[in-house]
């Protein structure tokens, strides 16, 4: 079956929500690095900030391949940004206001907001390279490859972390650090699986 033409402007579109939110991303973890209270997620958002720099690299260099401007702006990406700059001032609000562990939470839980965000976008840009034929269905595939499995670890493990830091607040046994990134998930099924085995683990 023949490939279908995809709708340009609403690709280019979900190119600079991508990129968006890799920069807000970037600040959403410099942030939420300052919160973190335990040494391993701390550890854990550092590598994924210096991902995360290098994913809007890697979406720059899909930019300039395809002839897109990165600093057009748009409706929806003033939106993104918006989102990003929110979730920031939420973390930093919590680290003057909220003992330490309660805004090590709200940092985990702006991240997974940031980072659901983010894993979108990416799906759809891989669904566009598969699926459709245009313009940029080269450079969207390449950049996807790259970035793919990165994504799926900064969704699945920080929810892990996020749930289990929660549960740990309630005065209830933690795993610490969580199943998801003891068993390096990197999918929606891999984190459901993961999830269920944490009684094994305490």
């Amino acid at each position: 079956m023949a490939k279908k033409q995809y709708d340009d402007s609403q690709v280019k579109e979900l190119l600079l929500q991508a990129l968006e939110t890799e920069r807000g991303g970037i600040q959403i973890y410099t942030t939420a690095i300052k919160a973190a209270q335990n040494e391993d997620l701390r550890k854990e958002w550092q590598d994924y900030l210096d991902e995360t720099r290098t994913h809007e690299k890697v979406l720059l260099e899909l930019f300039a391949e395809v002839g897109l401007d990165p600093e057009e702006g748009s409706p929806g990406r003033e939106v993104v940004a918006h989102q990003g700059r929110s979730l920031v001032q939420a973390i930093e609000m919590a680290i003057a206001n909220a003992p330490a562990e309660a805004a090590e939470l709200v940092a985990a839980e702006c991240v997974v907001l940031a980072e659901t965000k983010d894993h979108m976008n990416w799906e759809l840009i891989g669904h566009v390279a598969k699926e459709a034929s245009g313009a940029y269905t080269k450079a969207m595939k390449k950049a996807h490859e790259e970035v793919e499995e990165d994504e799926d670890h900064h969704l699945y493990h920080t929810a892990g972390w996020t749930r289990e830091l929660w549960i740990q607040s309630l005065g209830l046994p933690a795993v610490l650090p969580p199943p998801e990134e003891v068993k390096k998930v990197a999918t929606a099924i891999g984190a459901s699986r993961a999830e269920q085995a944490r009684k094994e683990m305490l």
